[in-house]
């Protein structure tokens, strides 16, 4: 790609100044509107990425960002050292909204994934009597829950894992989409296992949809064997796979539902980890917590960023959106693309070298073209845009996508 002086300057300030942690692609935006955004030189873009699902709702949603100004000029922090009057009513929002007892509010989606651990060990030891330090959590290959050191413990990308050990004790790592896998270890040591983490949908992975009934089966094992169902919405809830939840979709109720990213529409970091009483309540005053978790801002922003989905109907939007994609993207004949997969609006495209062209020169071409997505894993291509795009927007976008390929054959 040719870049401006501008683009130019400000990769460069990043490149000398921050830390070198991120392979962006080399666009510098400036601002946001629903499904597009624009860079420094006003070039206006398709966002196929919505901040890996941060933004469901929408660029600089009006109806959030006038919540949000409206909290920042009465109360923005107290912590949780006093009572405020926004987190009761946020927790009883969220109640009704979701069916939970209870909710914990903490920030990132990787914090959110760290309390449900602590909740579950915390269970485990004291509701299911599994002997103190024995408590096992059970997670799969492939996955991505955070950044933690306990979280990269039980991941199996070299990237995210290699170089940070010793590694936190206490997990074991199963198959994904196998569920004779968790029957083998459950059976093996169900007296020691306190719960099953998964994504219902691995998103990092490549969007990786397991099969049809794999939830079920393993909550239904996890029902029989008194183990703690914990699902990792974080990416996948919110009504991007075209339900409220992606666990929706099979019926279950998960134990523990950990959320985040478009909880608040991509305004603030706000996540949530639900869960009933007899979970929740195993944790006490002082033993865990967050100076920003549950702060007025948050609960503010979040209520209004819920309340779009419904109001706007953005699941079934996703649902009915996704199935036009999937087929539109279906009749493009290309040898870049090897299989093409997802749920609702959270999609991927497999992609197969040509001409020695790879994953990344796809979404170069995109970007020049006006879309922009990101590869994950150098040959597999993420496609989720805003849930609030509308099917005139996503045909020329899957015009664009399809151009874009077209083009590099």
């Amino acid at each position: 790609m040719n870049l401006s002086a501008a683009t130019r300057q400000y990769i460069d300030l990043e490149e000398k100044y921050g830390a070198h942690n991120y392979h962006p692609l080399p666009v510098v935006l400036s601002r946001g509107k629903g499904c597009y955004v624009w860079d420094v030189d006003g070039k206006r873009y398709f966002d196929f990425l919505s901040a890996y699902s941060a933004v469901n709702q929408g660029h600089c949603h009006p109806k959030i960002v006038r919540a949000l100004k409206e909290q920042a000029e009465k109360l923005c922090l107290t912590s949780r050292a006093f009572y405020n009057d926004t987190l009761g009513p946020y927790e009883k929002f969220i109640h009704d909204y979701f069916g939970y007892d209870k909710v914990l509010p903490m920030n990132s989606g990787a914090e959110a994934v760290e309390t449900a651990l602590k909740l579950a060990r915390k269970w485990g030891y004291l509701k299911k009597g599994i002997p103190e330090t024995e408590a096992v959590i059970i997670a799969c290959e492939g996955n991505f829950h955070g950044r933690t050191i306990s979280i990269v413990s039980v991941s199996t990308d070299p990237d995210a894992r290699a170089d940070y050990g010793p590694y936190t004790p206490g997990f074991e790592v199963i198959p994904y989409n196998d569920p004779k896998a968790l029957a083998s270890a459950l059976k093996e040591k169900a007296d020691s296992i306190a719960g099953f983490l998964v994504e219902p949908i691995q998103g990092e992975a490549g969007v990786n949809v397991p099969d049809d009934g794999y939830l079920r089966s393993c909550y239904e094992l996890c029902k029989k064997h008194n183990v703690l169902f914990i699902a990792d919405e974080v990416q996948t809830g919110i009504a991007r796979t075209g339900r409220k939840l992606c666990c929706d979709h099979e019926g279950i109720r998960p134990d523990i539902v950990i959320l985040g990213k478009a909880v608040s529409g991509g305004v603030l970091p706000v996540s949530a980890v639900l869960a009933d009483d007899e979970i929740m309540l195993t944790i006490q005053p002082g033993q865990h917590g967050s100076t920003f978790g549950g702060f007025p801002l948050a609960c503010k922003v979040a209520t209004a960023a819920l309340e779009v989905i419904e109001e706007e109907k953005l699941a079934e939007k996703a649902e009915y959106l996704g199935q036009i994609f999937r087929e539109e993207m279906k009749k493009i004949e290309s040898p870049f693309i090897r299989l093409i997969r997802g749920k609702g609006l959270l999609n991927a495209i497999v992609i197969e070298p040509y001409n020695d062209k790879h994953a990344w020169d796809v979404c170069l071409k995109m970007a020049e073209n006006g879309l922009l997505a990101k590869p994950t894993h150098d040959h597999i291509i993420r496609f989720a845009p805003p849930l609030v795009i509308t099917e005139e927007e996503l045909k020329e976008a899957i015009g664009i996508i399809r151009e874009s390929i077209k083009s590099l054959e």
